[in-house]
This record gives structure tokens, C-alpha cells and sequence, in this order.
């Protein structure tokens, strides 16, 4: 069964990115109390430092849209993001496919 997977990305000015991932950690906590949230990252852009990735797997992207947005934790995760929305880029759900597997250096990488 595929999942949706939900890609934010962003452009946030060097100055305003540690206020940034701060809303993020706080939003974070939404998201790990939402039953309709799987996972998610955070990921900075090494080659372009003003990009960050936010990726979100979704139940489903009805759960996302119809259960997370009008549920008890949206606005605590809004309210902590919100100064953040006019830098979005990129807004998308995708599905996953079967091309998946892992790399001989899995287990490995560094945090």
C-alpha cells in the first residue's frame, strides 16, 4: 500500500534559521501527537544553506488534509509555523512506489 508523502520546501534567510528550526521542534510535537502522522524530517540543504526540506508521511493524504488540518493539533503546529509560510516554495503530497531498499551504508550514517 503506498503512502503519502507530503514535501514543504522552503527558502529561509540565514538570520532567521535558528528561529525557524526552533518552530520547528516546537511544531514537532504536533506532529508526533497526530495519529494521522507516520514520520517526518527536517532536512538543511547543504549545497544552497537558505533551503530546507520538511518531509511528512501522511496515513493518507485525506487523513492529512480532512483529519490532521481540522483536528485538536493543527493549531498548535500552525501557530508555531506560521511565520514561516510565506517562505514555502513547494507544497505537495506524493505517493511512494515499490522502488525502495537501502544502501550498503545503512545503519551507519552519522546524526
Amino acid at each position: 500500500m503506498a503512502t503519502t508523502v507530503e514535501y514543504i520546501r522552503y527558502r529561509i534567510a540565514l538570520d532567521d534559521q535558528p528561529a525557524f528550526e526552533d518552530a520547528y521542534r516546537k511544531a514537532a510535537e504536533s506532529l508526533a501527537a497526530a495519529p494521522e502522522c507516520i514520520d517526518y524530517e527536517l532536512a538543511h540543504c547543504q549545497e544552497e544553506q537558505d533551503r530546507y526540506i520538511l518531509r511528512i508521511r501522511w496515513t493518507s493524504v485525506e487523513d492529512h488534509l480532512q483529519g490532521f488540518r481540522r483536528g485538536e493539533h493543527f493549531p498548535a503546529f500552525f501557530g508555531a509555523i506560521r511565520p514561516y509560510v510565506s517562505s514555502i516554495e513547494e507544497m505537495q503530497h506524493y505517493l511512494t512506489t515499490d522502488v525502495v531498499g537501502t544502501g550498503k551504508a545503512a545503519g551507519q550514517e552519522q546524526l
